[in-house]
């Protein structure tokens, strides 16, 4: 009756012999037959190494198992069931090494996210002991620094090589996809489904961000499309220790014209080169075009800037440094001078004119001390202690206070630090704004002031090359008529 009763069981419940059990003629009555079965419920176990531990046995397609087997039951196997173990084994072994192969630029990609997100933690303090600098510097930092490995070797108008350029648009995206999480809540309304009409918070990108964040990535692409028109130029260029009269180039005559205007402390800029007669029209066309593009996004970007800047909290510590006095800071000739002049006859170009300034460092600390001196002169016009409250209730309320002479002082201290930036475009940050860039914290202005910034390096750059060409062009046109004469 047992055996009928096991032939039932194994009917119902669909079971198959194995492999192993078909021929039962060659197999000793002492041995048990081994049935496997297909269950929906089964869990799948398999190996993605090629190794195969002592404790368990291979799994292939055919056999299933309702448990594993423990270590001491005796190991029951087919006759083929030695070589099945080696041929899966190798195909183990193929497909683990055609998936590290597929995975092997995620995992790069996955390691420098990790390196970034570690330093972002850390603060660049790599001993890990919290006195790292703020989420906000870092980010700003980060930016600035990627942009240093990326276009720090290059010079020229050329297009950018491939790997830089893949890494500049690759790791920028990274690092401004924190803007994609800086929100804010404004009120909105919802219909229910009752008709019920309740208001809600709805948060949405942050002004500032979802303004200025669009059209930086604008200037972004606008300057890479300005460097790869560079391609095929009539102009080359040469290594500034390799001038000399002659330079030989594709087999013909060239001749070099050292550029005057060039400063001594770039010696290492490479000098442009261009045929004896100078640029054809069409080319010379092109890089006007050219210039004027990277002009406008120069001061598209030069706005950006100064508005995030703005924005931007005023240290307490650079509060706490000004001096005293505005007459202090920009010395008793400047002072004389805006304090005693007429509303109608100030004239900042003329005062700058009178002032004669000959370097950048005298134009870089001449805007610091206009700059101390503005906010020392709006300090004291809000501390007035001449006004009552009720005139200081009305300041707020109304207009600029004309008859305030702290106030006319600053205005035009104003006018005059805008007027000093115009005038050097290239001039470096004066110390509120390291001052506003060191000390704060939020992160969007930190991403946007950052951004903004190396891409007005980067346009200002472009300008200054394609006036080199120019200049270059020029002056070989001018010697070659004075040579014909």
């Amino acid at each position: 009756m047992e055996p009928k009763g096991d032939t039932d069981e194994t009917h119902e419940l669909d079971y198959q012999p194995s492999p192993s059990s078909v021929d039962e003629t060659e197999k000793s009555p002492s041995e048990t037959m081994v049935y496997s079965t297909i269950r929906a419920d089964s869990f799948w176990y398999r190996r993605t190494f090629s190794d195969v531990s002592a404790f368990s046995e291979f799994t292939d397609d055919n056999s299933y198992s309702d448990s594993p087997s423990p270590a001491c039951w005796p190991a029951m196997k087919s006759p083929n069931q030695a070589v099945l173990t080696r041929l899966g084994m190798r195909k183990n072994k193929l497909s683990m090494d055609v998936t590290l192969e597929n995975q092997e630029p995620v995992d790069i990609e996955l390691e420098m996210m990790k390196e970034r997100f570690s330093k972002l933690l850390l603060g660049e303090d790599m001993s890990g002991s919290g006195k790292g600098v703020c989420t906000a510097v870092t980010v700003s930092n980060a930016i600035t620094n990627l942009y240093a490995s990326v276009f720090g070797q290059h010079l020229k108008l050329e297009p950018l090589h491939a790997e830089k350029k893949l890494m500049w648009k690759r790791e920028m995206n990274c690092l401004l996809s924190v803007c994609d999480y800086i929100v804010e809540f404004i009120p909105a309304s919802q219909n229910l489904k009752d008709g019920t009409v309740v208001e809600i918070m709805k948060n949405t990108p942050r002004s500032d961000i979802n303004i200025n964040l669009p059209a930086l990535r604008k200037l972004d692409a606008m300057l890479t499309e300005v460097l790869e028109s560079f391609k095929d130029t009539e102009f080359w260029y040469a290594e500034q220790g390799s001038i000399s009269g002659n330079s030989v180039r594709s087999g013909s005559f060239r001749r070099i014209i050292p550029q005057p205007q060039r400063k001594e402390v770039k010696w290492w800029l490479p000098v442009p080169c261009v045929p004896p007669g100078g640029l054809s029209d069409k080319s010379r066309k092109h890089l006007r075009h050219q210039r004027n593009s990277a002009n406008q996004i120069l001061k598209a970007a030069m706005a950006i800037n100064s508005s995030i800047l703005a924005e931007m909290d005023i240290p307490n510590t650079y509060m706490s440094s000004l001096p005293k006095s505005g007459k202090e800071s920009v010395g008793d000739m400047i002072y004389r001078y805006m304090s005693q002049c007429s509303e109608n006859k100030f004239s900042p170009d003329y005062l700058l004119n009178y002032l004669n300034i000959s370097s950048e460092h005298e134009a870089l600390e001449l805007a610091d001390r206009v700059e101390a001196s503005m906010y020392t002169w709006r300090r004291k016009a809000c501390l007035n202690p001449s006004k009552s409250s009720w005139n200081m209730v009305k300041d707020l309320m109304s207009d600029i206070d004309r008859s305030d002479k702290n106030t006319v002082l600053a205005e035009r201290a104003e006018v005059l630090l805008f007027t000093l930036k115009q005038r050097y475009p290239e001039l470096s940050q004066t110390t509120l704004d390291t001052s506003k860039i060191q000390y704060n914290k939020d992160v969007g202005q930190a991403i946007l002031e950052s951004y903004s910034r190396v891409l007005e390096g980067l346009a200002f750059n472009i300008v200054a090359w394609i006036e080199d060409v120019l200049f270059i062009d020029k002056s070989t046109k001018n010697q070659d008529f004075t040579e014909s004469r």
